[in-house]
């Protein structure tokens, strides 16, 4: 039996950046990988709150992760996403690394996303970005934009004021403008990105931009959301994979449910953007924003987790 790489947070930055991980995903898209057929997440209630399992298996590698949902930690002055995971040899399932999986989680997510926006906003001028949420999550979609697009200026809107003045001190590190908001702020972005625990919508959706595009990725629950009927209702909405957002994606079951949109509502998909449909271009979409809501999904984790192995293995 090989020996267990162990591969710990503070390495994962060391090893693959938020742009290089979105490349990796981009990879897998092209290859041929369809994310309609991944396995579905498992998640399982507990006295502490959620325990979460998902389990994967594509090309060189299986893998699961097991990932804990305590809402009560961060009051202890602890993570609220706790877990770990565990790489698998594809072809006879070996161990081959055990990951920090709440690190993992905090970097795939913005990667998703990161790749995403390459997809769904302009490349040809500076973007306006209002960012809601101040933890971990907003970190790193600030640093995977920021390599995705440029940014003109970056706006924070948070529960919390400290934090929210914190988050936009450090854009202003990467000699972004930035400054704490309020919801209202959303009405001249370019770019809307929602990483909270939120359970009701964060903004007014009627005050969205046309040609603007929200991401939002802060919930798994279908009866939890971060945008809007009314926005969901004017957008061009693409998920991940239309299986996992019509079994977990509140922002648009929640609409559903009320009749306001049916499951053709979604327009497209992850791998459709990847592979090619040009929704920046499209003049039929220029009155409309974009919407891309992300629930998380176990074969973005596998893909990360083996470039991750391959970068501490000196890419082997």
């Amino acid at each position: 039996m090989t020996d267990l790489l162990l591969i710990d947070a503070p390495a994962m930055p060391r090893l693959l950046t938020p742009a290089a991980a979105a490349d990796v995903l981009a990879e897998v898209l092209r290859a041929g990988f369809d994310p309609e057929t991944a396995p579905p997440r498992t998640a399982v209630p507990v006295p502490a709150g959620e325990l979460l399992l998902m389990p994967a298996a594509s090309g060189a590698y299986a893998g699961v992760k097991i990932a804990g949902v305590a809402p009560g930690n961060p009051a202890l002055g602890l993570p609220r996403i706790t877990g770990s995971y565990l790489l698998l040899d594809g072809a006879d399932l070996r161990p081959l690394a055990l990951l920090d999986g709440a690190a993992l989680t905090e970097l795939r997510t913005p990667a998703v996303s990161a790749l995403a926006v390459r997809r769904l906003t302009p490349d040809d001028r500076p973007l306006r970005l209002v960012l809601f949420g101040t933890g971990p999550q907003a970190y790193g979609h600030l640093e995977a934009v920021l390599a995705a697009r440029e940014l003109a200026e970056a706006v924070v809107v948070g529960r919390d004021p400290i934090g929210a003045r914190a988050l936009a001190g450090y854009a202003r590190t990467f000699g972004v403008p930035a400054r704490a908001g309020t919801p209202g702020d959303v009405e001249g972005a370019d770019l809307v990105v929602c990483c909270t625990t939120a359970r009701e919508p964060l903004f007014d959706g009627a005050r969205v931009a046309a040609g603007a595009t929200v991401v939002a990725v802060g919930s798994h629950e279908p009866t939890a959301r971060e945008t809007d009927t009314a926005l969901v209702t004017r957008a061009e909405v693409y998920v991940e994979a239309r299986s996992a957002a019509l079994r977990e994606a509140g922002d648009l079951l929640v609409p559903m449910a009320r009749g306001a949109i049916g499951e053709d509502h979604v327009a497209g998909t992850l791998a459709d953007l990847v592979n090619g449909h040009d929704v920046v271009n499209d003049r039929a979409l220029s009155g409309r924003p974009r919407l891309f809501k992300s629930v998380g999904m176990a074969w973005e984790d596998l893909a990360v987790a083996g470039a991750l192995y391959r970068a501490a293995r000196g890419g082997s």
